[in-house]
């Protein structure tokens, strides 16, 4: 049980570092890829990819998932024949590493997650027939020539619990022989003592060392006839750099544990708040001298509680370059298929994002990226006729704003014909107003079940269905998805997400006897409104508010709770400029920190409520959706359009 305890873990490890290796990897495949037609390659992105590429395949090659170390192997074979110049880089091999890498991750995913590895015989082809001679005796002279001089050994390494405890783990030797020497390959046993680690081990050990080492469970035998040699003797050692992503200042938490530590948080802001509760009925009855003891205890308790919060949350933050990484590739290959001359800009990359909506805006940015460059752009020759470069621009931008992240898919292309829209979607027979459509109405046909303006089916994009997932994944993530888009000049989806889904702060606000939390990272500001100053226009509210009009929602007349009359309205003003709404309530009664419980369940979901919170005094109080209160204003709004605003700047 122990020893299933100990690879599974140390499969954990596996798999978190091939991720970062991968990341390297996709990353400086841009940088080989920009130096295609050039007469040198980067020397330094060849040899960090060589090391990443080679990391995989050693690691691969210790839990004997064999069809990644054959992927890994020929992949470095390429990329050492283009540091001995044995052959040039090319579209070709660059196409080959790219599917390579696919193939890697794929594989590699497969064995995480318990399913058939994918066929890789053909990539292995492929990659080979790019650098046929790579990995031959040509390619191996240098190495063996380097390390002849050498002394082989056999390091094995029993790992108990007893050296664990001490900090002696493998990670540990690994780093004890690369300071010695070069480590030539490595392979899991399981021996009489349990699993062990064989390394073969070229350099210049002395016996005082290999003595010092055996203190720690480790053992080291010559060996009489030289070992295996590393692909690459000139590097002064194949696995330093990206391979060593594991030192002593770094601990590897799983996402789920993050999770358990979250709910406990949360258990705790709740019952903090009981207290809160409990103690303000006893005040009254307590000396004034202990109250305030009691005051100052339940603010410090409040402060760190915050504080492990905060922490706990940074934790799980992760740059949304995680997305953005694969998307290069993407737009690459569907260039090339589509004919289309496309040039990606990337903004914002290091704004960071719960780990948890990494993962899941992971497909539903893929899908608006393949939309963008399959129906976006028009072909060269009517872009030049409208006066714009051949070349069209895709940009993904993120950026921080408050308690939220913005995240922008933007192209200058052809744009989205909204009369057109229209005209498809009464032939289809959705009901629709008489007019011009709003950028609401657009997007909600745009992502309408069974809705779609092409009549066939492409590898970009299917027939329509995935425009309805993306806004579904954004709604169960409590964020909003809006469109700004005109004929002739371009197309921006603009999602904007909470930083976090757990816990947050909310407003207290109060209509009539009910009373609502509304996230403060979705509130732009909070004003106050006379009902005198407000004007009914088409049958519809406004307000005047800076130099303008702003639509206004009453929050009592959406939900059918009976308002206070007579008294100033407290308005939480929702999006910027032409697209702000003012969502009205009685009164807003202050801040508090909630803990936020999502509602899954489609039976119950309520357009304008995102979840529930308990605020401590054992009433279900409503977490507002104020993005879905003001599309709703919007819609309403009279003279509302469909005009693009400026984009999201990454900050």
């Amino acid at each position: 049980m122990a020893d299933d305890a100990f690879l599974a873990g140390f499969m954990d490890d596996y798999f978190v570092e091939c991720e970062e290796h991968l990341a390297t990897i996709r990353r400086l495949l841009l940088v080989l890829d920009a130096g295609v037609g050039q007469p040198a390659v980067q020397p330094q992105a060849l040899d960090e990819l060589f090391r990443a590429f080679h990391s995989i395949k050693g690691i691969s090659g210790m839990v004997e998932l064999r069809e990644a170390e054959m992927l890994a192997h020929h992949m470095e074979s390429y990329l050492r024949a283009l540091r001995a110049r044995e052959t040039q880089l090319s579209d070709a091999g660059i196409d080959a590493l790219i599917r390579g890498v696919d193939a890697l991750e794929q594989t590699i995913a497969a064995r995480r997650d318990a399913t058939p590895p994918p066929a890789v015989d053909l990539v292995v082809r492929e990659l080979a027939a790019v650098a046929p001679e790579a990995g031959g005796p040509r390619a191996a002279a240098p190495a063996a020539a380097a390390s002849a001089a050498l002394a082989s050994w056999r390091v094995t390494f029993v790992p108990s619990a007893a050296l664990l405890a001490r900090g002696v783990n493998v990670d540990m030797v690994r780093a004890r022989l690369r300071d010695t020497g070069t480590i030539v390959d490595a392979t899991p046993l399981v021996t009489p003592e349990g699993v062990a680690f064989e390394f073969m081990f070229a350099g210049d050990l002395a016996p005082e060392t290999a003595a010092a080492w055996a203190g720690d469970g480790i053992r080291v035998e010559a060996v009489a006839e030289p070992g295996p040699v590393p692909f690459d003797g000139a590097a002064a050692s194949p696995m330093d750099g990206s391979a060593r992503v594991a030192t002593s200042h770094v601990v590897r938490v799983d996402l789920g544990k993050l999770d358990d530590v979250m709910r406990i948080i949360g258990d705790m802001v709740i019952s903090r708040a009981r207290l809160d509760g409990a103690l303000a009925a006893a005040e009254a009855a307590l000396p004034p001298a202990i109250w305030r003891q009691i005051q100052e205890n339940t603010q410090t308790i409040e402060r760190q509680l915050r504080d492990l919060r905060e922490g706990v949350m940074r934790l799980r933050l992760v740059p949304v370059g995680e997305i953005f990484r694969r998307m290069p590739f993407v737009v690459r290959d569907l260039a090339r298929e589509t004919g289309t001359q496309v040039r990606l800009e990337l903004r914002g990359q290091e704004t960071e994002i719960d780990k948890f909506l990494i993962e899941r805006m992971m497909d539903p940015v893929l899908h608006l990226v393949r939309n963008a460059v399959s129906h976006g752009f028009e072909p060269a020759a009517v872009r030049a006729a409208a006066g714009k470069p051949a070349e069209g621009t895709l940009t993904l931008a993120a950026a921080s704003v408050g308690e939220s992240v913005v995240l922008e898919i933007a192209d200058d292309g052809r744009g989205i014909d909204a009369a057109a829209v229209a005209a498809k979607a009464r032939a289809l027979g959705f009901p629709l107003p008489e007019g011009p459509l709003d950028a609401a109405t657009l997007l909600d046909l745009l992502c309408a079940p069974g809705f779609s303006t092409r009549d066939e089916t492409d590898r970009a994009s299917g027939r329509g269905v995935g425009m309805g997932v993306v806004k579904t994944t954004v709604e169960e993530l409590n964020g909003s998805m809006t469109l700004q888009t005109a004929p002739g000049e371009g197309t921006r989806f603009v999602i904007e997400l909470p930083l976090t889904l757990s816990i947050t702060d909310a407003l207290i606000a109060h209509v009539g006897e009910r009373v609502f939390a509304v996230p403060q990272g979705a509130v732009r500001e909070v004003i106050e409104i006379a009902p005198a100053a407000i004007r009914r226009i088409e049958g519809h509210e406004i307000a005047p508010f800076r130099g303008g009009t702003l639509p206004i929602v009453r929050l009592g007349r959406v939900f059918g709770v009976p308002e206070r009359a007579g008294r100033a309205l407290h308005v939480f003003v929702v999006g910027a400029g032409v697209d702000a709404v003012g969502i009205a309530v009685d009164r807003i009664a202050g801040q508090r920190e909630i803990v936020v419980r999502g509602m899954a369940d489609a039976l119950i979901k309520v357009d304008g409520v995102s979840g529930a919170t308990d605020l401590g005094d054992g009433r279900v109080v409503l977490i507002l959706d104020l993005p879905a209160l003001a599309r709703r204003g919007r819609r309403l709004a009279p003279g509302a359009s469909v005009a693009p605003r400026p984009g999201v700047e990454a900050r």
